[in-house]
């Protein structure tokens, strides 16, 4: 056997190595990412599950400030109830997109009868109806309005960032828009307003978003897939080379 015999038989080895090492390094990529899923889906079950305990339990008084540096993720979607006065300051649009379309939340200004001021999402309004005229005018009234927590959306929109000196508002930013209202210091939240507080036509309230997607398990099951593929085609290369070298 010449030299050049003997290096052309090597690549061949290498190249079966090579491919072997890296199906197997894809097949345990594929399997953390299976695993990572499923973790992410038990994550989704759970939050589901306390997100329906949450919204279908009696109404709680709202957080006063006493409890405002301690509200979390673990807060939202608790059903709070209000008692107090809407505040007689221009109400807020903001950008929403609803199952009955796009349009606008309606925010208000609200003074518990604790003396905090909480913003309420009294709606929806459609996009074709923002007109002041299109919805019941609250300010200065007295109301006991029931909804659900929710925190504060800093900053604005995917890729759209909330310009209130143009009355742009992508986001339910409390803090942005309790200072273009002028009505100084807001709850890090605000309230959803129920269907029962705000029965419509409009604003139509009872519309928060309380189904959430989860297609965990799809993509846990295509990354398992992937990996018994890679794992397969590295023990279909090993085992050709095995009867190779039997057959020699």
């Amino acid at each position: 056997m010449t030299l050049q015999d003997a290096g052309q038989g090597r690549r061949p080895r290498t190249a079966h190595v090579v491919f072997v090492a890296a199906a197997c390094v894809l097949a345990l990529i594929f399997a953390g990412l299976g695993i990572w899923q499923m973790q992410r889906r038990a994550w989704k079950l759970d939050l589901i599950a306390r997100v329906e305990a949450r919204i279908h339990a009696p109404p709680a008084a709202a957080p006063g400030p006493a409890e405002w540096g301690r509200l979390g993720a673990a807060d939202e979607y608790r059903r709070v109830a209000l008692r107090g006065r809407y505040l007689a300051v221009p109400e807020m649009l903001t950008m929403a997109v609803t199952e009955r379309g796009p349009g606008f939340w309606v925010l208000a200004a609200f003074r518990t009868d604790a003396g905090f001021t909480v913003l309420v999402n009294r709606g929806f309004l459609p996009e074709e109806r923002r007109g002041p005229d299109e919805r019941r005018k609250v300010a200065g009234e007295a109301a006991s309005p029931i909804g659900l927590l929710r925190l504060s959306e800093p900053g604005g929109g995917f890729l759209r960032a909330n310009d209130p000196a143009a009355g742009r508002w992508y986001s339910r930013d409390v803090v942005q828009i309790a200072q273009a209202q002028g009505v100084g210091e807001v709850a890090p939240y605000f309230v959803d307003a129920d269907a029962v507080s705000e029965p419509g036509p409009l604003p139509q309230g009872g519309m928060t978003q309380v189904s959430f997607r989860n297609t965990h398990l799809v993509y846990a099951l295509t990354w398992f897939c992937l990996a018994l593929m890679s794992a397969g085609a590295a023990a279909y290369v090993i085992r050709g080379k095995a009867d190779e070298t039997q057959s020699a």
